[in-house]
């Protein structure tokens, strides 16, 4: 009888532990509150050793990710997969066997908030591997150096230097990718790089080839505001919370952890913080660049006194290089044809849709692609054990765009 009722006990706490109350429309919410609390289990664990001095938190969390998700190089009757280098950065190659003697090219770039994960990862292994395969495509998965160790630039700085060694004569011909279809992409903070790449490598003129197309994966685009309407209306809903979303982006910008709240609040860009100018507010004013039934009753968060200085101490924070949404339109105008994914449930959905609308005012041809039951970084998810029926939708789509863009 006793272990009956403690068995009971157990299963109640832990039901009430996974439990948590999820929007409606949001896609198999059983699935995406069993993977929430896995995530919170690792993230509360992690933040106990770094709490006791034992290591930081974020080494804890790789260490998981790499003891769980990390796989070897392993090729297929289709596709031949290589670990190698690609302008001195660590990069897994996926190379289609048969088909075409010129194939498709694509540099991918993981997400992980520039902190977590790996391409080498299982969950980006069967993404490129399928691409590979699907596409008859050269595939390329980087990896940059990560936080805290690494902080901005120098994530940028290795997708910099890969992206322009994928697009090199020399590699171009070892692989036989066409230099007429080649694509760089990828995934929330990966889609952050990816435009960024976009941007810069769009206009050097001294480039001989030059990207056909940018896919970006609910990329992370913007640290100036988080209260759109996607980080109000999102801001409890896994896997990305809004203060986890904020710490990201300080350990990527080497900020001090002690201002995170200060970005919760929108007082880093209140209007007394003179470091933004007008011109940067009106590239990431949601109230102009987002349709009405985003914007939905949502109201901005505009203070008019915050903690001014903040900008100054985070310089990165108005640094185009790590926020692509602030670029200047010209800039934009000579970026390739796009196709951005966005999620419902996401609080970067903003981010995305805001640059979608940027791009085509500079005159890009974009696909803009929402998933109204998605939630962040349901891509990735579309294979067991998490099977993610709008992971599977997404990734299927994404591909299409590719064949179809590519």
């Amino acid at each position: 009888m006793r272990l009956r009722l403690a068995g009971a006990v157990l299963l109640s706490a832990a039901a009430y532990y996974v439990y948590l109350p999820l929007p409606s429309g949001v896609s198999e919410p059983w699935k995406l509150m069993m993977l929430d609390a896995l995530f919170r289990s690792f993230m509360q664990a992690s933040d106990v050793a770094h709490a006791m001095g034992v290591c930081h938190r974020v080494h804890l969390l790789n260490r998981v990710v790499s003891w769980v998700e990390v796989i070897e190089a392993r090729s297929s009757p289709a596709v031949n997969v290589t670990d190698s280098a690609l302008g001195g950065i660590p990069t897994r190659v996926f190379h289609p066997i048969r088909g075409e003697r010129l194939k498709r090219g694509v540099i991918y770039f993981h997400g992980g908030g520039w902190a977590l994960g790996s391409g080498r990862m299982r969950s980006y292994d069967h993404l490129c591997r399928k691409m590979a395969e699907d596409l008859d495509a050269v595939v390329m998965s980087v990896d940059y150096r990560l936080a805290p160790e690494a902080v901005f630039p120098d994530q940028y700085h290795d997708a910099i230097a890969a992206s322009r060694a994928f697009l090199s004569t020399e590699v171009l011909e070892h692989y036989s990718i066409d230099p007429e279809r080649v694509c760089v992409s990828g995934d929330s903070a990966g889609g952050n790089l990816a435009a960024a790449v976009a941007q810069k490598l769009s206009s050097d003129d001294t480039l001989k080839v030059k990207f056909k197309a940018q896919a970006l994966i609910y990329p992370v685009l913007q640290a100036l505001d988080f209260h759109t309407p996607s980080y109000q209306q999102n801001q409890a809903v896994p896997i990305l919370y809004r203060p986890v979303m904020a710490r990201f982006w300080l350990q990527y910008l080497g900020g001090n952890t002690s201002l995170e709240p200060l970005l919760l609040a929108n007082n880093h860009s209140s209007l007394d913080e003179s470091g933004i100018s007008a011109e940067t507010r009106s590239k990431l004013n949601w109230t102009a660049l987002l349709p009405a039934e985003r914007r939905k009753h949502f109201r901005p968060v505009l203070k008019e006194t915050g903690s001014p200085g903040v900008v100054g101490e985070v310089p990165g924070l108005t640094d185009v290089r790590a926020s692509p949404l602030l670029a200047e339109q010209g800039v934009l105008g000579r970026t390739p044809k796009a196709y951005v994914m966005t999620c419902e449930f996401d609080v970067l959905r903003d981010d995305g849709l805001m640059y979608a609308r940027r791009l085509q005012d500079a005159g890009v041809t974009v696909t803009s692609d929402h998933y109204e039951d998605g939630f962040h970084g349901c891509m990735v998810f579309a294979y067991l054990p998490m099977m993610s029926s709008v992971g599977r939708r997404s990734m299927n789509n994404y591909i299409r765009w590719l064949d179809q863009n590519l």
